[in-house]
């Protein structure tokens, strides 16, 4: 069997997985709260993924604990003790400010609430954008859309469908829950979710939490991508490539090696190991052969000129602006800092007292 590139699609789909099982989002409040009880809204999006009839099957004795309901209080002791996580920098030009956030888009609970100094930038910035806004219900409409099972679509061949069905109860996960998605979202959703037994949960996306926190702060918010183009990326019309994907991501959630990266991927985040994340290609065994540096371009390389290009256009309508997009999308010749230095921008990253800098 050949080397995949399932947890390189694992971690692009984590965002898709979370507003696909979160969605319908509960709309932000009409009136923000202070700034230091700002948080109480967000807490909305956790609710609504537990409530979700059939969101597990805890069949299992050792399935992990479905995400709890956070409450006004949970969410106010999470912001007042938060630490910094993740990869922050500030790009300026033209004497206006665009910060570039690095993102975990499944997270544990505690790491979803920004820290001191993510929080200043966000309170700085009038304009905030996201790979995609999930409080826009259009967006998350279109999503569904994009990638929601084609009538009359071929199935799985029927041993990869078994081998699907199969990771359905390693997961714990109820096959209701899957049953509208294609099916290389349904396997890649698995792969998210096996991250639940390390803590990871979708329900503690950092992208949602602060895009409900921003909604509630009265930011405008933006979408740098569209629903359409991040699907594409996933998904394929062509049942032989259909099959090729989900055997790839089922490999990986069979061998281990899924849940593996994604913790490895999670602890640099939050740690804030910049030369952790900047190895990602040394340490995934995921770029092996010119298929997965293909995908990998696809997948992270390719969408960050184009991500750039919108962030510049939004600096020049005149505001600051918050820009949080997953962590990969920041490392690198190509990463969203140096494009926006090439462009102009004066770039430095900002010091941020992280997990392992507050032990």
């Amino acid at each position: 069997m050949a080397e995949t590139g399932g947890r390189i699609r694992a971690g692009v789909a984590a965002g898709l997985a979370a507003l696909a099982l979160l969605a319908p989002l509960p709309a932000a409040p009409a009136t923000a709260a202070p700034a230091t009880d700002a948080p109480n809204a967000p807490a909305a999006a956790e609710a609504a993924s537990v409530a979700k009839p059939g969101a597990a099957a805890p069949a299992r004795a050792d399935c992990p604990p479905e995400p709890a309901p956070l409450g006004r209080e949970d969410v106010l002791a999470g912001m007042r003790d938060a630490v910094d996580s993740g990869f922050l920098w500030r790009a300026v030009k033209d004497g206006r400010t665009v910060y570039l956030y690095g993102t975990i888009h499944i997270a544990q609970r505690e790491w979803m609430f920004p820290g001191p100094r993510v929080l200043a930038a966000l309170r700085e910035s009038p304009d905030v954008a996201l790979e995609l806004d999930p409080t826009d219900p259009q967006i998350v409409a279109r999503l569904q859309r994009a990638i929601g099972r084609k009538s009359g679509a071929p199935e799985l061949p029927p041993t990869l469908k078994a081998r699907l069905v199969a990771q359905e109860g390693t997961a714990c996960v109820e096959p209701a829950l899957l049953a509208g998605l294609r099916p290389e979202m349904q396997a890649v959703t698995l792969e998210v979710m096996s991250g639940r037994r390390l803590g990871l949960q979708p329900a503690y996306g950092v992208d949602i939490f602060l895009a409900q926190l921003a909604r509630q702060m009265h930011k405008t918010l933006h979408s740098i991508e569209t629903p359409e183009a991040q699907a594409a990326l996933l998904v394929s019309d062509d049942p032989r490539k259909t099959a090729r994907n989900v055997e790839e991501v089922l490999e990986e959630l069979e061998s281990g090696n899924g849940p593996r990266i994604l913790g490895r991927l999670a602890k640099a985040w939050r740690h804030g190991d910049l030369e952790g994340l900047s190895s990602y290609a040394q340490w995934c065994e995921c770029l092996k052969t010119p298929e997965q540096r293909a995908d990998f371009a696809k997948l992270v390389d390719e969408r960050n000129p184009v991500m750039a290009e919108r962030i510049v256009a939004l600096h020049a309508k005149g505001k600051s602006l918050f820009v949080a997009v997953g962590s990969l999308h920041l490392v690198g010749p190509i990463g969203l800092p140096s494009l926006l230095r090439a462009r102009g921008f004066e770039v430095e990253r900002v010091d941020l007292e992280t997990a392992s800098s507050a032990l």
